[in-house]
């Protein structure tokens, strides 16, 4: 997200996730998303394309993702202008995660309305004009309906010089549109189908979730009258790999500094209070009681030798369905040797193992 204990600096952590993505990069990872908050000192990047940029000129190949912009705390011609000039500098390597912004304190501090299905709404009507501005030329004159938002340049446009004109995408017709999902059986996903953006199923569902997605993300795909790409769709998972079990283990679950504990502890806290715990759940019904710490660990925790993790990795495929690219969540690096021989061998050792079982099919 990433997400670092509060009492750490901010001027050493956000120097971590540079590295971090520095060595995805150098390694082969295909791409990264970084998330962004506003009031919450553990999630320390308070605007991705910032921080995206920060890592530009490090960087050759991997693409960029905001993980995600949330849409509903800015104005649409704001995100529509500052997406489209990052695309151009990081010349295509750009990836547009979406979506509403859940943080109720974010929304609170920017004055907004609390209510969840609010912020929903002002999602929709700000991806919608920001396509709008992408696909129009100025003056735009975009009144969608029943859209808050109104863009037009007409009355101080100044065509002969090009004033009145934005930025459009270096990507034609756009870049890649990526939505995050964490509801189970998930609504968002259908419309992702019918409309070409890619969905992102979160670390944070147990895994017998993922189906749903699925399923929803191949009906809106029909609807459009288009058949659906596994390829598209993305599923994030939370990884440690290590060179033996032991260390696996104690890192990756057991050990009381383990930032792989510290994570689930803080978001099994985060989903709790916000009354979104259903997705720790085996089903709807089942108690609270039963959503603790270690059965968190147990169930959400992929870790092991790469071996191990290959054979776990696989596994999940099987159960979700058939997703195209695994996601590997970023954690603090309380011991830096180890969270970076975990990203290493994830590239070298697991993948491997992983796509040429998968072309043994």
């Amino acid at each position: 997200m990433p997400l670092h204990p509060r009492t750490r600096d901010p001027a050493v952590t956000l120097q971590e996730d540079r590295e971090a993505l520095i060595l995805a990069d150098r390694l082969g990872f295909y791409d990264a998303f970084v998330g962004e908050h506003l009031t919450d000192p553990e999630e320390n990047v308070t605007n991705s394309f910032i921080f995206l940029a920060s890592v530009l000129p490090e960087t050759k190949t991997i693409k960029l993702g905001t993980g995600t912009s949330n849409l509903s705390q800015s104005h649409p011609v704001l995100i529509a202008a500052h997406a489209a000039m990052f695309d151009h500098l990081a010349k295509g390597r750009f990836i547009f995660g979406i979506s509403p912004g859940t943080l109720a304190s974010d929304a609170e501090a920017l004055g907004m309305d609390l209510a969840m299905e609010e912020r929903n709404k002002r999602f929709a009507e700000a991806i919608d004009v920001i396509l709008a501005i992408w696909e129009r030329d100025a003056p735009y004159d975009i009144e969608l309906p029943g859209n808050r938002y109104k863009v037009s340049t007409r009355r101080t446009q100044v065509p002969e010089v090009g004033r009145g004109q934005m930025y459009k995408p270096y990507q034609k017709p756009r870049p890649e549109i990526v939505g995050t999902v964490v509801a189970p059986h998930s609504k968002g996903v259908i419309a992702m189908g019918e409309r070409d953006f890619h969905p992102l199923s979160a670390n944070f569902l147990l895994p017998h979730w993922l189906p749903s997605h699925w399923a929803n993300y191949q009906q809106g795909k029909a609807q459009a009258g288009k058949k659906a790409d596994p390829s598209d769709w993305r599923v994030a998972r939370t990884i440690f790999v290590a060179d033996d079990e032991r260390t696996a283990v104690r890192y990756g679950r057991e050990d009381a500094r383990s930032p792989y504990r510290h994570y689930w502890d803080k978001l099994r806290g985060n989903m709790m209070r916000a009354k979104r715990h259903v997705i720790f759940k085996r089903h709807p019904e089942e108690d609270d009681s039963a959503v603790t710490l270690e059965r968190l660990l147990d169930e959400l925790v992929i870790c092991g030798t790469p071996a191990k993790v290959a054979d776990q990795l696989l596994a999940l495929r099987e159960q979700a369905g058939p997703f195209g690219e695994i996601c590997y969540a970023g954690m603090d690096w309380v011991d830096a040797r180890l969270a970076r021989r975990s990203m290493e061998l994830m590239a070298t050792e697991v993948m491997p193992r992983v796509n040429a079982a998968l072309k043994e099919k």
